[in-house]
Parts: C-alpha cells; structure tokens; sequence
C-alpha cells in the first residue's frame, strides 16, 4: 500500500518516481496544496478504496508523505 500511495502523491504533486522521501514535508516545501489535498483524498477512495474525510483530518496530519501513509493505513 505505501508504494501506491507513493506513486499517487508523485502524480499529484508532478514529481519524478523516488523524489519525494518519507519525511519531505509537504506544505512547507510548496510540494502539496488544498487542491493537492482533495485530489489525494479522492484517488486513494478511488485506488485504494478508502474513504478520507477533509473534515476529519488536519493539515498537520498530512503534512509528510509518512503521515499520509499512516492515515490511509489506519482506515485501510
């Protein structure tokens, strides 16, 4: 699963396949936005099945691609 998400976050966010590391920090870094964000949340429901919510995250939660990783487990 945390390849997929890999791949989707590189998609989403225009980078090369290995560029993004665990630990890069997202928002900070100008790699990921609120669209970024809504678009993410809708090719996990749609790859991965699983549902995330806006509501029910933070941004703080998204914030590596680790983080993310960890959030799609946990409703996976």
């Amino acid at each position: 699963m945390k390849e997929k998400i890999m791949a989707i976050l590189e998609d989403i966010c225009g980078a090369e396949p290995g560029e993004l590391e665990a630990d890069t920090e997202l928002f900070e870094e100008g790699i990921l936005d609120s669209f970024g964000v809504i678009s993410l949340f809708v090719e996990v429901e749609k790859q991965l099945g699983v549902k995330l919510e806006p509501t029910e995250l933070e941004r703080s939660q998204l914030a590596t691609p680790a983080m993310i990783i960890a959030e799609v487990e946990k409703r996976a």
